[in-house]
């Protein structure tokens, strides 16, 4: 966050005392919270305030303290070209930016609260969702995929994510000390941090037999003993480092490709596309909602309910009863 400050300093009038004590707060805080956070969260944090630094600069008006008449105008800025939810991430970070600075938050107030409800009415709070790889689509996407050695890390990432119901970011931190292979076929990985696990207290996920197949013919191919799971894959078969976030995407939408799927088709998956298939499909087949966030690792069931809305409104009472109609 320390990148920013120079940016901060530009929008203030003077360089005043009470600049220096709200720079002087960054800086202590952003040293105290060095290592609390998750690496994606900082992340955020850091690109939020810089376009919010930068809009700020643009249109001439102070980062630090913001009033509030500069945090709406930011929103209905923003509201034009982001999603409603960016948009809301970025005020939750504006607001995260002033309590770091020690100064009175703007987003608190009335008038903010107000552009939000603004943005939700023109924009609607709907948000596209990522397409579901449901479990008849990843068979699809295995059986075009071939026996390279990046094939095979490709089929064992696929189903590792589908049975795992891992995000992008837990898949490819695991390591191969995290995965225990069972002797009936078996296996489990041990997730050691999540987005709903800041604290590192860790879960364990089951590795389906099928699944575990994948995983085993990639890691014997790719001689991995010891660090990353998955790894890239260079030219002439050499095994690279862990793989990025935003690989997991590129490498799905890569062989819903080869499976026939269309470029539209492809163009929604995303590195969530199997945890929204699997949960998808565990409503299909019945099962309960707590072994789904279970499953899942999912600590509210909002979530599950926003992956599932249209699957159980197929599943309704009215759907049923219209159902035993037709057998009239």
């Amino acid at each position: 966050m320390a990148d920013f400050l120079p940016a901060v300093i530009e929008t203030m009038p003077a360089v005043t005392e009470r600049d220096r004590e709200i720079i002087g707060s960054l800086r202590q805080h952003f040293a105290d919270a060095r290592g609390a956070f998750a690496g994606n969260t900082q992340r955020a944090l850091r690109a939020d305030v810089a376009v919010f630094t930068g809009w700020c600069a643009g249109a001439g008006r102070q980062v630090l303290p913001a009033s509030q008449e500069t945090v709406a105008a930011f929103i209905d800025a923003m509201a034009a070209s982001k999603a409603p939810a960016t948009v809301r991430r970025y005020v939750s970070s504006v607001a995260t930016f002033h309590r770091a600075a020690g100064v009175a938050n703007p987003c608190e107030a009335q008038v903010i609260k107000l552009a939000l409800k603004r943005m939700h009415r023109e924009r609607s709070r709907a948000q596209a969702q990522a397409a579901p790889l449901h479990d008849k689509l990843v068979a699809k996407m295995l059986a075009a995929t071939g026996s390279t050695l990046r094939d095979l890390r490709n089929k064992a990432l696929l189903t590792v994510a589908y049975v795992t119901l891992c995000r992008r970011s837990e898949l490819v931190a695991l390591q191969r000390a995290d995965l225990e292979i069972e002797s009936d076929g078996f296996g489990t990985v041990t997730i050691r941090r999540s987005k709903t696990d800041q604290e590192g207290e860790g879960a364990i996920a089951a590795v389906t037999p099928d699944a575990m197949r994948h995983l085993r013919a990639w890691i014997t191919a790719a001689g991995i003993e010891a660090g990353p799971l998955f790894r890239g894959v260079l030219k002439g078969g050499r095994v690279a480092g862990a793989l990025d976030p935003g690989d997991v995407a590129r490498i799905f939408k890569a062989m819903a490709g080869k499976a026939g799927m269309t470029a539209e088709e492809t163009a929604r998956i995303s590195g969530h596309s199997t945890r929204i298939g699997a949960s998808q499909d565990m409503v299909r087949y019945g099962a309960e909602l707590p072994a789904i966030m279970q499953a899942g690792r999912w600590a509210t069931p909002v979530m599950v309910g926003r992956y599932t809305k249209r699957l159980t409104a197929r599943l309704s009472a009215a759907v049923k009863i219209a159902g035993d109609r037709e057998q009239f």
